[in-house]
């Protein structure tokens, strides 16, 4: 007897449309990523930007220990990421060019929801 492997038949989604022109994928004036990538948990959501924050370790040479520092960072959230991303999630945010005085990241994906 032959037995047929079942397919996962995936159904795609319609790419929203995204009236942003700052989005880095489908903005008329893309904005290119450059520089350092970040993965960060999202403290803070606002229209149109996010504050995300991330550990890093420091060494103290004069102790001979390690210390834990945090560091904000504020991001453009495109519109069409908007609904995807809320508070607790952690994201992914690349470095751009300066949009305002704040923000020099751009949102570019989420790694993982927060649980509700």
């Amino acid at each position: 007897m032959v037995t047929k492997k079942a397919t996962k038949t995936k159904e795609k989604k319609a790419s929203p449309t995204c009236e942003d022109k700052f989005c880095p994928v489908h903005g008329e004036q893309k904005l290119r990523r450059r520089g350092r990538v970040f993965e960060g948990t999202v403290i803070k959501k606002l229209p149109g930007r996010v504050t995300i924050q991330f550990e890093r370790i420091l060494k103290l040479s004069k102790y001979e220990r390690y210390e834990k520092r945090k560091t904000k960072i504020h991001a453009r959230l495109p519109d069409c990421m908007a609904d995807e991303v809320s508070v607790g999630d952690l994201i992914e945010v690349a470095e751009t060019r300066p949009i305002s005085k704040m923000i020099h990241t751009v949102v570019t994906k989420t790694k993982k929801e927060s649980k509700k």
